[in-house]
């Protein structure tokens, strides 16, 4: 019987201990490339300012069955896309994860995003070896407004 209050307590203690350390990246304007009927991956794109040296080093998505940071680059007149394994995030500096350069991509899509939809991703970040997550909630953009970011693997 003495077991459940202890759990509660070590379980209030972990949550508390945890949102200190989420609340250092600040997100700012989360947004998802809608897709046409059988387009099978985007991006999200997002402004990230953390208070203290830290590293965006995953993601996850309920509307994606393959989650992983990119950079899009160009390699002469050839624009290069490739996985890299996490994004450094300067205290103090906004980077801007943005088409053309770094993004998340969102891959093996469970259905199309339409302009309008929220679509949740889970950030996992590192923060001197201390790894905290955070779900922001990227709204969905028309594809039109959005040109410019092809993907091609």
């Amino acid at each position: 019987m003495n077991r459940s209050p202890l759990a509660a307590a070590l379980a209030a203690f972990a949550l508390t201990a945890a949102l200190p350390a989420a609340a250092q990246v600040s997100i700012k304007d989360p947004w998802v490339r809608g897709t046409a009927a059988q387009q099978r991956a985007t991006g999200m794109f997002v402004q990230l300012t953390s208070a203290q040296p830290s590293r965006l080093v995953g993601a996850a998505s309920p509307v994606a069955g393959v989650v992983e940071i990119h950079e899009m680059s160009m390699d002469g007149n050839v624009m290069r896309m490739r996985a890299v394994a996490g994004i450094d995030l300067p205290a103090g500096r906004t980077v801007e994860l943005k088409p053309g350069g770094f993004h998340v991509m969102l891959m093996d899509l469970r259905q199309p995003l339409q302009p309008g939809d929220t679509v949740p991703v889970t950030l996992l970040f590192d923060s001197g070896g201390k790894r905290d997550s955070v779900e922001v909630k990227a709204t969905v953009r028309a594809a039109a407004a959005t040109a410019g970011h092809g993907h091609k693997h």
